[in-house]
This record gives structure tokens, C-alpha cells and sequence, in this order.
């Protein structure tokens, strides 16, 4: 099925139009999942509504309260931004995991996480820093943490004519790093079987835990925050990190596939929260005291 194409260059006039047509509309912020959905025949909209040249939707400015990130900014252009490598290396892995050098070019943390798909590398990263949804709409501008966005498999909360604008990333504090890392079957361009995101900060001893979030991909219908108390005011030992891992293993609700077990997932969970941990741990001891 063939679908009408446009590219509206006001925000209100996108909005409007998202509104009008509902369900038979899709968004185009890369298109590495629409386009292929669409030859697959998963989907068929009557438009296609191309948000590119809006203005706002890609790029990415940096001020005192943090990174404003575009929707539909290529990830190529986050992964060469000095200032987000240094502040959040882990989101920057996990934005560089996204596809081939080719998708890189296209593919866009917005598309990424309002694409809703599970295994998405960049949802957990973002969850994990405390990351926060801009989206605009007829009746103006709301704001949501990413850990709310997504409602299911494919699904998300954006109300018929609303639009992911930008993505707001908080300034990393002192003695503040995150971490992502993922298992996947091959060595490159698989779909996570399971991820996970640490973004930690030590207390002012610089021996303690201060703050600890886990966001963990592929092990439920949405990516999934964790938080785990019992590790503050804690240094990351043996104890901190069996706490971790049974946290993340307890967070867990996933599926059997061809990818691997429920099981399978529950324990590789535990394994990647401790190693991200060990990552962030080693990163926030250098940063910012």
C-alpha cells in the first residue's frame, strides 16, 4: 500500500495534521523502523508525516541544566558531541549500538524510544539518567520522564496529535557516570537479548554509593526502572552488588524467544547490572569532584 507523503515545517501544522488523521498517520523521524514496518506490510498508513524540518527536531544545545537533544537527531551527531561523551558516556554507547554506520545516519534516540520495541539500546540509558520527554501538542507543551513514555510492545503514550519535540538529559553532578551494556547473540547489529544501564554517584567520601538507578531493556514489555536502596550509603562490594543483581533479577518479566529463555534472561540480567555498575563505578571516580 502506497502512503501520501508531507513535510511540514511548523510544529502546530504537524500536530494538526497528526490530529486530524489518528491512527492512519505515522511519524518519520529516521524511518529505520517505519520503512521497514512498511514493507513488511506490518503497517500502512495513509501519510506519512515526515518531522525532519521542524524546527528543534534535530540538534543538540548544551547549557548549566544539561543537553537538549532534537527527537529526530541522528545518532551519528550524538556520538561526536564532545560534551555528551564526557557527561554521559554510557548514553553515548548505547546511542552508537543503534544500527550500522548507515542507520547511524538516520536513526534518532525519538524514533528509538517512541518505536516502543523492548530491546531498544538507547531506553535504558536514557531511563537511567534521569531523562525527560518534551512533547507538543495542540494544547501546548508537556513534560514526561522517558521511564513513563512507552505503554507496550509498539506502543506509547503520546496522545493522537502529539509530538516528541526534544529529549531534556540532566548536567552529570560530581563524582556522577553512567554505564550501558547489552548481550546480544552476534558481535554486531543484533537485537538485545537483554540490556542493562547503570548511572550511579559517590557520596563525598568518594567511598560510598550516594544514588544508584538501574534501567534494564528486553526482559519485560517496556524497559523497566529499578531502584535499589539497600545499596546507599554502601560501597559498591560483594554485598552491593548481589543486591543489585537480585533487584534486577526480581525486575524481570520476560518472554522465551528465539533469542533465548526466560530464564536465560533473568541471570543475564543480574551478570550485566553488576558489570555495568563496575563501569560506572570505575568512570564516576575521575569525574567532576
Amino acid at each position: 500500500m502506497s502512503a501520501a507523503y508531507t513535510a511540514p515545517e511548523a510544529l502546530q501544522e504537524a500536530c494538526t495534521r497528526l490530529a486530524a488523521l489518528g491512527p492512519q498517520a505515522r511519524m518519520l523521524a529516521g524511518g529505520t523502523d517505519l520503512i521497514v514496518q512498511m514493507k513488511s506490510g506490518r503497517v500502512s498508513p495513509a501519510e506519512v508525516i515526515d518531522l525532519k524540518r521542524l524546527p528543534g527536531l534535530i540538534g543538540i544545545t548544551q547549557d548549566d541544566e544539561g543537553f537538549l537533544i532534537g527527537a529526530a537527531t541522528p545518532c551519528v551527531q550524538i556520538a561526536q558531541h564532545a560534551g555528551l561523551r564526557a557527561a554521559w558516556p554510557g548514553l553515548v554507547e548505547a546511542a552508537s549500538l543503534i544500527g550500522s554506520a548507515q542507520v547511524q545516519g538516520r536513526a534518532s534516540l525519538g524514533g528509538n524510544l517512541c518505536n516502543a520495541s523492548p530491546a531498544a539500546d538507547s531506553v535504558p540509558a536514557l531511563i537511567a539518567v534521569g531523562a525527560q520527554c518534551l512533547i507538543a501538542g495542540s494544547g501546548g507543551e508537556r513534560v514526561l520522564p522517558v521511564a513513563q513514555l512507552q505503554a507496550g510492545p509498539g506502543r506509547n503514550h503520546l496522545a493522537p496529535g502529539e509530538i516528541l519535540r526534544a529529549l531534556r538529559i540532566p548536567a552529570a553532578q560530581a563524582r556522577q557516570a553512567d554505564a550501558y551494556l547489552r548481550l546480544i547473540p552476534r558481535t554486531e547489529m543484533d537485537i538485545a537479548v537483554v540490556g542493562a544501564a547503570v548511572c550511579l554517584q559517590r557520596g563525598d567520601n568518594g567511598h560510598d554509593i550516594a544514588s544508584l538507578t538501574l534501567a534494564l531493556g528486553a526482559v519485560a514489555p517496556t524497559a523497566v526502572l529499578v531502584t535499589v536502596p539497600s545499596v546507599v550509603g554502601r560501597p559498591l562490594d560483594d554485598t552491593s552488588l548481589e543486591a543489585l543483581a537480585s533487584a534486577a533479577r526480581a525486575a524481570c518479566k520476560p518472554i522465551n524467544d528465539k533469542r533465548g529463555t526466560a530464564a536465560y534472561r533473568v541471570r543475564v540480567a543480574g551478570v550485566l547490572a553488576q558489570r555495568a555498575a563496575r563501569i560506572a563505578w570505575q568512570r564516576s571516580e575521575g569525574v567532576r569532584s
